[in-house]
């Protein structure tokens, strides 16, 4: 563990009442903010005045409850603004490999579908055909599958504008699976939905679980799971990919590799602003 430096209690005291404010649905009274941070209401009083001095929190006059104030929202925004949610993903990669021993991978949506942004292989890795910019099946692939998913119906119920990324790819998800189903269809796979009454079926089933798996599907031999993120208005940003030889993965939904990948995706959410309901 590195060494403790010194700081200032004071200050780490009084963010409790912050940290408090920011998981609570609402504006809070003294007592109740003073009881959940662990301290008496005369000691949060005193805080609460200098963070009320700094804009951090107001307080409404007429029912004297306690919320964030716009210091609070401009830092908030400002961090959200520097946030690089596929560089924070690539920092997690390798504890995540570690933990689950199978082979890792990082996915965007692209201009022609979700694609490959970083892959890093596992020792025991099967050998994947798979590169850095492959653009992954909607309806074979646990990646397809899980943005197919989340991208049709976000997380979140605050909307984006009409000209942001996540609109325009929500735009540009149906004709896409339609024409994946129509060529799918041509195919006579006995292995993927064949209608789109099956193609709901199976999305619905990925957003139930919050994650989507494959088996023998994408590749034969080869299982994956993906499993999504998002940002701090519910819409998906990336999918955490985890794929491996049927013989060696567990393809368990409550397994050694859904259990870690699903944690993971949750906190990187979590990182990135987004407040699960």
């Amino acid at each position: 563990m590195p060494a403790q430096r010194a700081g200032i209690q004071s200050v780490e005291v009084g963010f409790s009442l912050l940290q408090v404010l920011g998981a609570s649905p609402g504006p809070l009274m003294l007592r109740d903010l003073a009881s959940a941070a662990g301290m008496s209401a005369a000691k949060a009083h005193r805080y609460l005045v200098s963070f009320q001095r700094l804009e951090l929190v107001t307080q409404d006059p007429g029912t004297t409850r306690y919320d964030l104030g716009p210091a609070a929202l401009k830092l908030g925004l400002a961090s959200l603004s520097r946030l690089d949610s596929v560089k924070l993903a690539r920092q997690r990669m390798a504890p995540l490999m570690e933990q689950i021993g199978q082979t890792l991978a990082l996915a965007v949506w692209g201009n022609q579908g979700p694609t490959i942004v970083h892959w890093e292989e596992s020792p025991q890795a099967v050998t994947v055909n798979l590169r850095l910019g492959d653009v992954m099946p909607l309806l074979s692939s646990a990646t397809g599958l899980c943005f197919s998913a989340f991208m049709a119906q976000p997380a979140g119920s605050r909307k984006r504008s009409a000209a942001s990324n996540s609109h325009q790819s929500h735009d540009r998800l149906p004709p896409l699976l339609r024409d994946e189903l129509t060529r799918l269809q041509k195919l006579a796979r006995k292995d993927v939905p064949k209608t789109m009454a099956e193609v709901t079926a199976v999305l619905d089933e990925v957003r139930r679980r919050g994650l989507a798996r494959v088996v023998d599907t994408l590749l034969p031999g080869v299982a994956g799971f993906c499993a999504p993120v998002f940002d701090a208005d519910g819409h998906l940003v990336l999918g955490v990919v985890s794929m491996g030889s049927v013989a060696t993965f567990d393809t368990d939904w409550d397994g050694a590799v859904a259990q870690p990948l699903s944690a993971a995706a949750r906190q990187l959410s979590s990182d990135l602003g987004y407040a699960q309901a």
